[in-house]
């Protein structure tokens, strides 16, 4: 099923139930989505499994960051908002790698990749980017890879 088709149904479901918070949720995800597929120069087979998850892991990064600066401005009602959508939205994500299993599949990047320090940042941050889209955010990914290229006893 279609990421379109399954929010069209959560957010019939949302209405049912009345769940103004997921309802809200559903629908910012669903125009995404139709924001996406208007789009010029978008398919007109609608978005790929790809695109899907890029829009929400967008989203899933929007609602983080807007609670961060909520949290930062006290205002706890707003932040309590934007991670009750985030937990939303996450559940259309793919299981997020644990930190023993994403730097397991880092190290083992590096090592394909034959980066020797942090000069090769680069290098194996692209393969990283690509291999572990959806399973892993971006920021964690690059602290993660800094680390283990300082530190070369790994």
């Amino acid at each position: 099923m279609a990421l379109k088709d399954t929010i069209d149904a959560g957010i019939k479901q949302a209405m049912l139930a009345k769940d103004k918070t997921r309802l809200t949720a559903l629908r910012s995800i669903k125009s995404q989505i139709l924001l996406a597929e208007t789009a010029e120069g978008a398919s007109t087979t609608g978005l790929s499994a790809d695109q899907e998850l890029k829009l929400l892991n967008k989203a899933a990064k929007q609602r983080r960051e807007s609670a961060a600066t909520y949290k930062e401005q006290f205002r706890s009602d707003l932040e309590e908002t934007e991670l009750a959508e985030l937990a939303i939205i996450e559940e259309f994500l793919p299981q997020q790698l644990s930190e023993g299993d994403l730097v397991q599949k880092l190290v083992d990047i590096i090592q394909r990749t034959g980066a020797k320090g942090p000069s090769d940042l680069g290098k194996v941050m692209g393969v990283a980017a690509r291999e572990l889209s959806g399973q892993a955010d971006g920021k964690r990914i690059s602290e993660v890879v800094n680390m283990l290229l300082n530190n070369t006893d790994f």
